[in-house]
């Protein structure tokens, strides 16, 4: 009989993770739902007070995944305090009464090659280290190939004369990614569906307004844990530029912190733990070309509360607007859409005043 695996929910990226776990291990493998209200209040139910808003949603996402029949969950871990969630919610879920087995792919904050094969290995007896490394490669570029399309629907998705094309078509796009069973035919899919969304029918203004969203990972990757911040965006015309994807979190944020640590040799000595070094290098960047900057966290990350002052600092020197956005279990969507809106008055007043 097949085991059912599941993991928590993280915006688009179920499709490349869900393809992942269903080629290595031959299993049946079944997305978290959506993130809802019922998520979050499950969450927050069963969860430490304390504790910040992703740990909620994910506890929240692996009570509904086990009710659908999840006999196997999976947890990345590492980062900040990212890196004891795992321990933490097998207890809770266990003390709850769930039968199951916990998987944590990441140790000490890294991903140990060997460790994770025999992880893998245990869970499908006839998997060979070149299959494993192989489909890792292909995993690895479908997420790469996903975020580079994210970022042209972000720069159009706002002025499309029916924005419901460009979802459409990403729909489609999935569809064929978790068909492809080597890197070239996925490289044919990804250039194919670059030219497919370059093609749709946008009116876009030249001089359009453009806002750029920083802040800690998993509120601005989750779409739900935002309250759809980029939809509400889009649907006031403008251009978005967000950092943090999959792809710079997996190649490249190691290979940047250097070049970072010199740009804001001004504003910071240290890293400041988890984004919050990144997101003052990007505060500087986006103050160059775009109109507003909004910074998003969940309510208590410690990280981002140290870097806010820094970012405030920066935004004031290099005048450009900036808005701060703390998500927790009582964060209103009213509030937020007021304060949202206000923000795209001020930006919208600076730019016609230029």
């Amino acid at each position: 009989m097949k085991q059912i695996i599941s993991f928590p929910h993280l915006g688009n990226y179920y499709h490349p993770i869900k393809y992942l776990l269903e080629k290595l291990t031959n299993e049946e493998v079944i997305e978290a739902p959506p993130i809802t209200k019922k998520t979050l209040e499950l969450g927050e139910k069963y969860s430490p007070t304390d504790v910040c808003i992703p740990f909620k949603y994910n506890l929240g996402n692996f009570i509904e995944t086990l009710e659908n029949g999840a006999d196997i969950l999976f947890q990345a871990g590492g980062g900040c305090r990212y890196r004891y969630y795992a321990e933490v919610q097998e207890q809770i879920l266990k003390d709850l009464g769930y039968d199951f087995k916990f998987i944590k792919i990441v140790s000490q904050d890294k991903i140990h090659v060997i460790e994770l094969y025999h992880i893998f290995k245990n869970l499908n007896k006839k998997l060979s280290f070149f299959k494993f490394i192989h489909t890792f490669i292909i995993t690895f570029f479908y997420i790469y190939y996903m975020d580079k399309i994210d970022v042209i629907i972000r720069k159009n998705i706002g002025f499309a004369k029916d924005k419901n094309d460009f979802t459409k078509l990403q729909k489609s796009m999935f569809s064929e990614y978790s068909k492809c069973n080597n890197l070239i035919s996925l490289s044919i899919k990804y250039f194919k569906y670059r030219r497919k969304f370059k093609k749709i029918k946008i009116s876009k203004p030249k001089n359009c307004l453009k806002v750029g969203i920083i802040g800690e990972l998993y509120t601005s990757m989750e779409t739900n844990s935002s309250y759809l911040l980029e939809e509400k965006l889009a649907n006031m015309n403008i251009e978005i530029k967000r950092f943090t994807d999959l792809s710079y979190l997996l190649f490249f944020k190691g290979l940047t912190t250097k070049h970072m640590l010199r740009v804001c040799k001004k504003y910071c000595k240290y890293t400041l733990g988890a984004d919050g070094l990144d997101n003052v290098y990007r505060t500087i960047k986006l103050s160059k070309k775009y109109d507003g900057i909004i910074h998003t966290k969940p309510f208590g990350c410690t990280p981002e509360i140290g870097a806010i002052p820094i970012i405030k600092k920066v935004a004031s020197e290099r005048n450009i607007p900036i808005i701060f956005f703390s998500f927790d279990a009582n964060t209103s969507v009213e509030g937020m859409n007021t304060r949202l809106e206000a923000f795209y008055d001020l930006i919208k007043y600076r730019k016609e005043k230029k």
